[in-house]
């Protein structure tokens, strides 16, 4: 009967200290959910126009840039879905662009008046053969990049068709020579173009081989598949030398690019900048340490660090003052490869340079 009295004691009060900590944790909720709420938010320029007249040679990113702090931040700013992610032409040069700052969005070929608000969603429209939809970031940038090889791994090297000889044994190969190459497959078409390697890309911090970066020389076309199979060069924009490779024409690949920022965190370093320079400014193409195997997609948007100072104290006992890294810039990925990556620089307030850091906008 004791016990019995004491655990009828014991009930109220833990039924007490549960209601206590359920408040807590009620109260917690509501003090973090503005909070949560604003995180995302995409914040206006305070200098963001009312309208905009879309013209010849803007970009969706340069558009969105004039109204918006964060421009890759695409659902929220245009409201669109995932359909019309897939097919993004739907804005034009004479198109108007409203500024709706009562949701935080944009609308096309829509006035916003207090009388009469009607909102208007991205559209497919059928225009004619000489008009062009505005591409989401400059497609005349990255178009080279886009159509030829540019990095090739070590194991792809040993396997490559290679060429191995040329008619009436010439030194150098221009338009319309024949070339011969080994290793050349039956069944991956007729239309192949010339690379030889050029830039070894190691990681910076740990020094595993990434692959190389290739230079594209020219494009050729089978004439017969035989070993060696006989190919002529059909255009030439470098001189090509006996021993270089081929590797099977691109198919093309999809210019529909739809900036975001990555799900997971991504931390990349500048490994190389295209054309062999040390710095590079706005719409420079870069190389990144990471790549597929790293969870980095086409469209991820990634902010450029450089990395902060330390600054040394005098006292013997003071540590040293490490300054943080300061964010200048921001690059979307464009094309990914197993181990590299390559992003088009969009913003930048500083030169681009070799080890700067990539990660997830804050």
């Amino acid at each position: 009967m004791q016990n019995l009295n004491r655990r009828n004691k014991f009930v109220p009060h833990s039924f007490t200290l549960l209601g206590f900590s359920m408040r807590k944790i009620i109260s917690l909720i509501c003090l973090l959910l503005p909070i949560l709420a604003s995180a995302d938010v995409v914040q206006i320029r305070e200098d963001a126009p009312d309208r905009y007249v879309v013209v010849k040679g803007d970009t969706l990113w340069d558009i969105s840039a004039r109204f918006f702090m964060t421009p890759w931040k695409w659902p929220e700013i245009w409201a669109l879905n995932k359909e019309q992610i897939k097919d993004p032409h739907w804005i034009y040069p004479g198109d108007v662009v409203y500024l709706d700052r009562a949701t935080g969005q944009l609308v096309v070929n829509q006035p916003v008046t207090p009388s009469e608000l009607v909102k208007l969603q991205p559209r497919v429209r059928v225009l004619a053969k000489n008009s062009e939809a505005i591409p989401a970031i400059p497609l005349n940038v990255i178009g080279p990049f886009l159509r030829r090889p540019l990095v090739i791994e070590e194991e792809e090297l040993a396997r490559a068709p290679k060429l191995v000889g040329t008619y009436e044994q010439r030194t150098l190969l221009s338009d319309n020579d024949v070339a011969y190459a080994q290793n050349l497959p039956f069944d991956q078409g007729l239309l192949w173009q010339v690379y030889r390697p050029n830039v070894k890309f190691a990681d910076p911090d740990t020094g595993e081989a990434l692959g190389q970066e290739v230079l594209y020389l020219g494009d050729a076309e089978v004439e017969k598949f035989a070993d060696p199979s006989t190919l002529r060069i059909t255009h030439a924009v470098l001189e090509i030398n006996k021993g270089d490779f081929f590797a099977q024409a691109a198919a093309g690949y999809s210019t529909d690019f739809y900036p975001r920022v990555p799900n997971t965190q991504i931390g990349a370093k500048v490994i190389s900048i295209y054309g062999g320079v040390q710095q590079a400014g706005q719409y420079s193409v870069i190389t990144l340490n990471k790549g597929r195997r790293n969870g980095i997609e086409t469209g991820h948007v990634l902010a450029l660090y450089q990395k902060g100072e330390t600054l040394k104290t005098k006292g013997l006992f003071t540590p040293d003052v490490k300054l943080p890294d300061m964010r200048y810039g921001l690059a979307m990925v464009f094309r990914v490869f197993n181990k590299v990556s390559y992003a088009l620089v969009l913003e930048t307030k500083l030169p681009v340079q070799i080890l700067d850091s990539a990660r997830n906008p804050e």
